[in-house]
């Protein structure tokens, strides 16, 4: 018979790993606030997420309206994806997660809201070790639902040590609270004693993260065909994958989950026919930083110009402070534009030593390799202290941590800066509005990000174009030196397949 009263333990590790970045991630990065909150352990856990778009917000917010469901909150972090995760982190924040669990009473079943794309220096499969350790500490008999990121890298060992996965089906993420949600629905039906078969599938061909975009086709049509097999015990997902976490599994992958084996397989299956089917309909152009600008100008009108800096990208571990695009803003004259968001401690910490409305010579970004800082004189037009309410709905009522931050105008041109201290993708117009910005009055408004953007700046935009500017996030797949990808793999859609190094 079911139990009366249930108790649900909760907890969150998240990190998207760039294993192209040789600096680790490490614990103090995790403790830090920055796009999100910084580590929050106990009932902090769900008053520090509470109303926010994250997926353990809407586990929590789904959990507490059935009366026979306690929750246990442990702990809930995430870091600015970066570099590999330091083996000192996640064992410090693996350990903190099995000591929670450890307490009496015991829980009934246990939700994770992980990323997926977790790499550290032990484990290309940082989720997979996670799971592995709570199993050995529990065993087999506790039921474990997980929430997974759009972008993950599923590995077999997630789905078999996880009793059921959902995933976002959107891209900008708008639906992380309804992942979280979705996965309490899975999880109390096997807690009631309904526990489902399970089917996993692997595609061969990676996907480039702008190419993922669920507004557009044919990645729109496949989250269309996920939804719509979703209906009683059943549950489809699929992941994208994350082209810069170089391990054996990254690509697309498809779970499903039902009452028998072989309904859970023939799910999987026509959903995996579909992805393979898609191929030949992604389109994966780039355009230069020249192109992108020139095409720009030529399109002005009333409304602005967007440029995507794909490469540039901090929510997939770029350094957020190449100067490709800055570059030819200047080169090319732009009347009026918009750039950010710049991560340059130093030269924010210079800005608002100086004040508003003051000037100086200034060294600006190019910390990536391939890249150099661009030298210019600029004038301070208006500083904060980086904190700001997002208003966008992928993270609106969150707080944004950019530390100080400054816009500057580039001396004798028409271009203007935001600069941080903190990396934070550039998703949301408050990023620049809370400085004074009027965006609609840009003629250009370039953004560090690769599709999170569309959210909230679309409806501003005459026109979106990606540039393929330098940076740590590199989108063209096929020039990418892959060392532990799977053989086979073919490195963008119609792309060539990878061999062994």
């Amino acid at each position: 018979m079911p139990k009366a009263q249930l108790r649900v333990a909760i907890a969150g590790f998240q990190h998207e790993t760039n294993t192209f970045i040789a600096e680790p991630t490490r614990l103090e990065h995790f403790e830090m606030a920055d796009s999100w909150p910084g580590l929050l352990e106990g009932d902090a856990v769900i008053e520090g997420t509470k109303g926010m778009n994250l997926p353990i917000a809407g586990f929590a917010e789904a959990a507490m309206a059935h009366k026979s469901v306690t929750l246990a909150p442990i702990l809930w972090c995430a870091a600015e994806p970066w570099g590999k995760v330091s083996d000192a982190a996640f064992d410090t924040i693996r350990r903190r997660i099995v000591s929670g669990l450890m307490g009496e009473p015991r829980p009934d079943g246990i939700y994770f809201d992980l990323h997926g794309a977790m790499v550290t220096q032990s484990f290309e499969d940082g989720e997979g070790a996670l799971l592995q350790a709570i199993r050995d500490a529990i065993g087999d008999g506790i039921p474990i639902v997980v929430s997974l990121d759009m972008h993950a890298n599923v590995t077999w060992k997630m789905v078999e040590l996880a009793d059921a996965l959902t995933i976002y089906r959107t891209y900008p993420h708008l639906d992380m609270a309804q992942t979280g949600a979705r996965a309490f629905t899975l999880l109390s039906q096997i807690m009631n004693g309904n526990r489902p078969a399970k089917a996993w599938r692997q595609g061969n061909y990676a996907i480039p993260l702008h190419a993922q975009h669920t507004g557009t086709e044919p990645v729109r049509g496949l989250y269309e065909a996920v939804s719509e097999q979703d209906h009683g015990q059943v549950s489809v997902d699929l992941a994208l994958g994350f082209t810069a976490s170089d391990i054996a599994d990254m690509g697309p992958s498809v779970v499903a989950y039902a009452p028998d084996q072989r309904w859970a397989d023939m799910l999987a299956d026509n959903l995996a026919n579909r992805l393979k089917a898609a191929e030949s309909y992604f389109d994966a152009l780039l355009l230069s930083p020249k192109d992108a600008v020139a095409q720009a100008l030529a399109l002005r009108s009333d409304k602005p110009v967007i440029i995507g800096d794909v490469q540039d990208n901090p929510g997939a571990g770029a350094t957020s402070d190449t100067t490709g695009l800055l570059r030819e803003l200047i080169s090319q004259s732009a009347p009026s534009a918009v750039l950010g968001l710049m991560h340059d401690p130093h030269l924010a910490n210079q800005a608002h030593a100086v004040g508003v409305g003051e000037g100086f010579e200034a060294a600006i970004g190019g910390t990536h390799a391939g890249d150099a800082p661009l030298t210019a004189n600029v004038t301070v037009e208006a500083l904060s202290d980086g904190q700001c309410v997002y208003t966008g709905a992928m993270y609106g009522g969150g707080v944004a941590t950019m530390g100080l931050t400054a816009l500057l105008r580039l001396s004798g041109t028409g271009t203007r800066i935001v600069v941080t201290s903190i990396r934070n993708q550039c998703l949301d117009q408050a990023q620049f509005r809370h400085l004074g910005v009027v965006l609609e009055e840009e003629a250009i408004i370039c953004v560090k990000s690769t599709a999170h953007f569309r959210a909230d700046f679309e409806g501003l935009a005459s026109h979106i174009l990606l540039t393929a500017a330098p940076g740590a996030f590199p989108c063209e797949l096929e020039k990418i030196d892959y060392r532990y990808l799977r053989n086979g793999v073919r490195l963008g859609p119609i792309g060539p397949p990878m061999r062994a190094q």
